[in-house]
């Protein structure tokens, strides 16, 4: 069997057992504890397999698995999924919340799906060890900030009869907001060292440090949303919906900075995270 061939069974695997696993943690989220278990082994078995299908394709490339849309969206599903199982394991009171990140990561998933697979050329002005700590500190940016999303997309689906009978195991709305604010000041603390790292990079890779170019200001925009939910927490604490509803918007600007703005751009940074 070649390198390829193992890449791509391994994927297969590691999709099938993301399905799974999703659906049976999503379906007993509130009845059966030992089937959960067994959809979060499922998810285990996934983050495994497709480990094993991205370093097979790095080392088939020859550079990391993020350069086009493709492998962006292969491994930002590895490195939420990730983060999604540590999170429900050393944070078990907010399991429920699995309910709202499922569904984030499905769709990540069907995109990856139907993307045609490809290889990128890495330019050698690009494969700089500050390129890889870019990358890195942008998986647990976006990472620790789904977290965040999951509790916070319950705090407002409780506002309706089928979210209050699915996340009603959940603690009180206000300790989940409390949990939230700290989840997005650790993520705020990785994307402030995205951008620099970024800007480090982009002076070895072009010649400066920052342009202004679309991925970068759209980077800066979630920078900034970020900063506002951290400082306005004194005014709107009171108000739990409030609350949670921005920081929902602010995954939305992260999605599109990640996963749109980087294809519709012509901009050097175009194909690149």
């Amino acid at each position: 069997m070649d390198i390829t061939s193992l890449e791509q069974q391994l994927l297969d695997l590691a999709l099938f057992s993301y399905a799974a696993g999703s659906l049976l943690i999503f379906y007993y989220s509130r009845t059966s504890t030992q089937k959960i278990r067994f959809g979060f082994v499922l998810f285990l078995l996934a983050v495994g397999a497709h480990s094993g299908s991205l370093a097979a394709r790095w080392l088939r490339t020859g550079h990391g698995p993020f350069l086009n849309l493709y492998e962006i969206l292969s491994s930002n599903l590895w490195s939420l999924s990730l983060i999604f199982l540590i999170a429900q394991w050393r944070l078990p009171a907010i399991r429920a919340s699995a309910s709202v990140v499922l569904p984030i990561l499905g769709v990540i998933m069907l995109w990856l799906m139907v993307t045609p697979s490809s290889d990128s050329y890495l330019p050698p002005t690009y494969d700089t060890p500050w390129l890889y700590f870019h990358v890195l500190f942008g998986k647990l940016f976006l990472g620790l900030l789904l977290t965040a999303v999951g509790v916070s997309g319950a705090v407002l689906a409780r506002t309706t009869a089928f979210g209050w009978r699915q996340f009603q195991t959940l603690p009180q709305s206000r300790s989940l907001m409390i949990l939230a604010y700290r989840l997005v000041a650790i993520s705020f603390l990785f994307q402030t060292l995205m951008l620099v790292v970024g800007a480090i990079w982009a002076q070895d890779a072009w010649g400066r440090y920052w342009a202004w170019d679309p991925i970068e200001t759209w980077s800066f925009l979630t920078w900034v949303s970020v900063l506002y939910y951290l400082h306005a927490r004194k005014q709107i604490k009171g108000s739990q919906l409030k609350s949670a509803a921005i920081v929902l918007c602010i995954f939305v600007l992260a999605f599109l900075t990640f996963f749109g703005v980087p294809f519709v751009s012509e901009s050097p940074h175009k194909g690149m995270v």
